[in-house]
Formats: C-alpha cells, structure tokens, sequence
C-alpha cells in the first residue's frame, strides 16, 4: 500500500513506457478505485512526463 509523497521507482507503466525506470512520489491521497482502474497516479517524473497511472505491481516504494 502506498501513501501521498511516497517516493517510487517505476518498474514498468502501460500508461507511459517512457516512465519505465525513473522515480517519481505518489500523489493519491486514498487507495485507487475503479474510476483509475485501480492504479496509483504518479507524478514529478521528468519534466517532460505528465503524470502517469501506474498499477501498484508496476511501482517500487525506494524507502526515502
């Protein structure tokens, strides 16, 4: 289970492939419901990625 202002490595995300191995925090106050499809809505990227849905198999918790 993830918390807002986690910090994340992103393993993988079929929402943006170019996402794939940056870190990111996690910006979703609640658990994800099915109006995300139950993902995880990541963002601080990459100045150049908008922040992306990642499913929580698809996400690392980096421990900062």
């Amino acid at each position: 289970m993830f918390k807002a202002g986690d910090e994340v490595q992103i393993v993988s995300c079929e929402d943006d492939p170019r996402a794939e191995g940056k870190t990111g925090r996690v910006l979703d106050e609640v658990t994800p419901s099915p109006l995300t499809d139950y993902r995880w809505t990541v963002h601080q990227i990459s100045p150049l990625i908008a922040p992306v849905l990642c499913h929580g198999h698809e996400i690392v918790r980096t421990g900062r």
